[in-house]
């Protein structure tokens, strides 16, 4: 798969002294759906707003189909963009919204009408097309919004925080519309968003940013089975840490002695060393209770502090190892639904369901 953009040693500050982006090195494969996900101030946004063109790099070179574009103008790189904000001409219908990028490229009439027609087909809003955007819905004027970033064609679709002002039920659909836009289509997509679960749903991979550095980059099963440090393990999903000290590495496990005095067997993520320090991340879903607990590279009581109902299954808090903020995660069966609070039972997991960090 060739790569389509390309970001060399960029760097972005905006006082002349904090980096917000330190020594960006990024390629995007064409066709692929890439999401760059962070927390707030974490450098995600300022990448995309670099690669449209609205930002400036400070320093490094940015390509697209092996060009360098930072001193091409917005207009001329041939990208299209979709905003949180619909940004659509209130005055202007649908088609009118969607035909204003094809006439400032001077696209003849007839083939606006086509590329008009087409890109309301693929975003199913065919009839809407006289329609003010006043008189939509959000989730249609999104769908209006990503039908004007299609309408010229693109190398590239950038989209930052689409679906932040839907409601969780619109946001899910939409998550999906858009990701079968991608596969129909095979478009490349640049996707920025904080919200994890989002990334998960729809990327082909992900970009996990944090003080200006991607802390890894990888599909997202990898990013939530094999995470390179505690960040992403915290970031993505839900873990829980355990910390202490390495007293021993192999290749591919390690015994590490917790702050609390228990030991347990974890696998190993990079950078750790004998005698140094980590934390243990384990998943709540990956924790075996009662019975199936006694069969688990590591075995522990667990004292039983809250049920929590989520009806397709049981959120139970536990004190272990000298945490009183454990979580386990249980399918609502009948075992599960025996437990009692103040219970005290046996619970485990595998060294190979949890992974030491640094």
């Amino acid at each position: 798969m060739s790569t389509i953009v390309s970001f060399k040693n960029v760097q972005k500050t905006y006082d002349g002294e904090t980096l917000v982006v330190k020594n960006l090195n990024l390629d995007i494969r064409e066709g692929e759906f890439l999401t760059m996900l962070g927390p707030s101030g974490s450098g995600k946004t300022t990448c995309l707003m670099m690669l449209a063109g609205f930002e400036t790099a400070t320093h490094g070179e940015i390509l697209l189909q092996g060009k360098p574009i930072n001193r091409i103008p917005p207009e001329r790189r041939n990208i299209g963009m979709v905003f949180q904000s619909y940004a659509l001409f209130p005055h202007k219908s649908v088609a009118e919204n969607l035909a204003f990028p094809l006439k400032v490229r001077k696209i003849a009439k007839d083939e606006i009408v086509r590329k008009v027609s087409r890109a309301l087909a693929m975003v199913n809003m065919e009839k809407f097309a006289n329609r003010m955007p006043g008189q939509l819905s959000g989730g249609q004027q999104q769908r209006i919004a990503v039908a004007r970033a299609l309408v010229f064609e693109p190398a590239l679709v950038l989209m930052d925080e689409p679906l932040g002002a839907l409601d969780k039920q619109l946001r899910e659909q939409m998550q999906y519309e858009i990701k079968q836009i991608h596969e129909q289509s095979g478009l490349t997509v640049v996707y920025v968003t904080h919200d994890q679960s989002e990334a998960m749903t729809m990327s082909d991979r992900i970009a996990v940013f944090n003080n200006g550095v991607i802390q890894q980059l990888a599909p997202p099963a990898d990013l939530y089975e094999k995470p390179e440090n505690a960040f992403v393990a915290r970031f993505i999903g839900e873990s829980n840490e355990l910390k202490g000290m390495v007293a021993s590495v192999e290749s591919k496990a390690c015994t590490v002695k917790l702050d609390g005095g228990a030991t347990i067997r974890a696998s190993t993520g990079a950078a750790i060393r004998a005698s140094g320090s980590a934390c243990v991340s384990l998943r709540p879903e990956r924790v075996a209770v009662g019975e199936h607990a006694r069969v688990c590279d590591n075995v522990f009581n667990g004292g039983v502090k809250d049920l929590i109902y989520y009806g397709d299954h049981l959120r139970v808090v536990m004190q272990v190892c000298g945490r009183n903020d454990f979580i386990v995660k249980l399918p609502n069966d009948g075992a599960a639904r025996q437990l009692r609070i103040g219970d005290s039972v046996e619970i485990g997991w595998m060294a190979d369901a949890c992974r030491a960090l640094q």
